[in-house]
Order: C-alpha cells, then structure tokens, then sequence
C-alpha cells in the first residue's frame, strides 16, 4: 500500500489538534506589521494577530511560503512517505500554488499539487478529507477523486465588516470598497472559480444572518450537511449563526473556524460566513 502524505498551508484554517489528528503537514504563510515578520499559526495565533490589527499603527502585509519552504516540507517527508499530495488556497488569492509547483520539480518524491480554488476551512475541509482517505489506506487516484468531488460540492457565504481589507490587498476596487462603507452596507460574498464575487449587500448586521440562512437554502442541496461557520475572533456571531444553521438544516457535523492572521489581514474583523457540502 502506497504511503500518502497530505501537505497544506496556513490558510486551511484548521486548529492544531485537527492537524495533529489526521497527520496533517501545515506550511505557515507570512505577516508582517511593519518590518516584524511572524509566520502564521507558529509565531503569531489569531487573538494576537487581531489584537494587533486594533492597535499596530501599521497595515498588515502577507507573502506566501517560498519554493525553498514547500521544498524542505517535502523532503522532511520522504522518509514516511511514498507520495503527497499538496493542497492550497486558491492560485487567484495567491502565490502559494505556483511556490509549491515549483518545489515539486525540486524533489525526489512524487507530489501532487493541488489548486482548491477555496480558501480558508474550504482548503481545511478538503485537505482533512483527504488525509482521512489516506489514513484509510485509499489510493492516489481515489484521494484525487475526492479532492475534485469536493472541490464540485462545496459552497461558500460570508459577509465582511468592511470591504477596506479586501481593496488594501488588492482583492477588490477602490470605488467598490467606497460603496461598500456607505450607509451600513453589508457584502455578502462568495468565491467562484477562485475569485471572490460580490452575491448581495444587505444593511445592518442583523440582516446578514438571516440572508446568509437564505443563501444556503437556495442551494438545495440534499442530504445531511457538513458546515463550518467562519468568523474573525468573534465567538457570539459563530454561536449564533451555528444556533441557526442547526434550527434551519439537517447537520451532519458543524464546527467553528476562526480565521487565522494571513486570511485575517485580507477581510478585517467582523466577518462572518458559512462553508458547507453534502
């Protein structure tokens, strides 16, 4: 039996006991505030990273692992495995794919590089799936099967507090960011081949649980649901969106995932979403 080894980065957003568990190997991006470098999930945990945020007279920046980071996660696992496959936040949010392509020409094992087109727990979601198959002993062909069939399934809602973060990184206009600030307006969000694509604007916070509820109902989707509720250091909004999707839905499983620093520093605080699948 083929020994399968599953490698992600820092943006899953799954904790270290998840990690841990299901012998996940975790390749840490970057923040920096100012000139101080700290490597997420190692160096900085995501209460710090936000308590940063409110009082660091300097924007956040983010870069991705180099091809030298991925390079030494995989020959650190040659000697416990016979393959990896590599899964990472989408290739249009960041460079971390291509810097892991670039690795995987480097060394001596075979490595498939996934691109999930996701971020956050959708990486999560899907690399923590993976390695269940590995550990299960499925083969590399059946574990790549499963990372596309999730890839099809999966959904994503969220709302940010602000659009502010998004257009200082890049990921969206100025003048949507403007608008976005006026009157209250809160975006509803989504990702769509990898790009994040404005779904609504509601106004007021109050309204975005309720739409968020309405969104995943439009998907229809049949049969009991994993989710995952996002949010940014802030347990109520979790506690209650999760107390939600538990009156509204059949829930398989439901966990809370709090968005780390690298993802952190691109939404701002107040974010609030669901992840989910059948």
């Amino acid at each position: 039996m083929e020994r399968i080894k599953i490698v992600t980065d820092s943006t899953c957003d799954l904790d270290p006991e998840t990690l841990r568990e299901y012998k996940i190997t975790s390749v840490p991006l970057k923040v920096y505030f100012g000139e101080e470098e700290y490597r997420d999930g190692i160096d900085i945990t995501s209460e710090e990273f936000y308590k940063m945020l409110k009082t660091s007279p300097y924007h956040p920046r983010t870069s991705q692992p180099s091809p030298y980071d991925f390079l030494e996660c995989y020959k650190s696992l040659k000697s416990e495995a016979d393959r990896i496959i590599s899964i990472h936040i989408s290739s249009k949010l960041s460079g971390t794919y291509n810097s892991a392509l670039v690795a995987k020409k480097m060394v001596d094992i075979p490595v498939d590089v996934i691109d999930t087109e996701g971020a956050s727990i959708m990486v999560g979601f899907i690399a923590r799936e993976a390695a269940r198959a590995s550990l299960e002993g499925k083969s590399r062909e059946e574990i790549i099967e499963l990372i596309y069939s999730l890839k099809e399934k999966m959904k994503i809602y969220f709302s940010v507090d602000t659009l502010e973060y998004l257009q200082k990184g890049g990921r969206i206009g100025k003048a949507a960011a403007f608008l976005g600030g006026l009157l209250n307006i809160k975006p509803i969000l989504t990702l769509k081949e990898g790009v994040i694509v404005p779904v609504d604007k509601v106004r007021g916070k109050d309204r975005v649980y309720s739409r968020l509820l309405e969104l995943v109902k439009q998907e229809n989707i049949a049969g009991p649901l994993h989710v995952a509720i996002m949010n940014s250091n802030s347990p109520d909004d979790a506690d209650k969106l999760k107390n939600l999707m538990l009156n509204e839905f059949q829930v398989k499983e439901i966990i809370t995932a709090n968005l780390g620093p690298v993802i952190g520093t691109h939404t701002g605080p107040g974010v609030i979403g669901v992840v989910f699948y059948s």
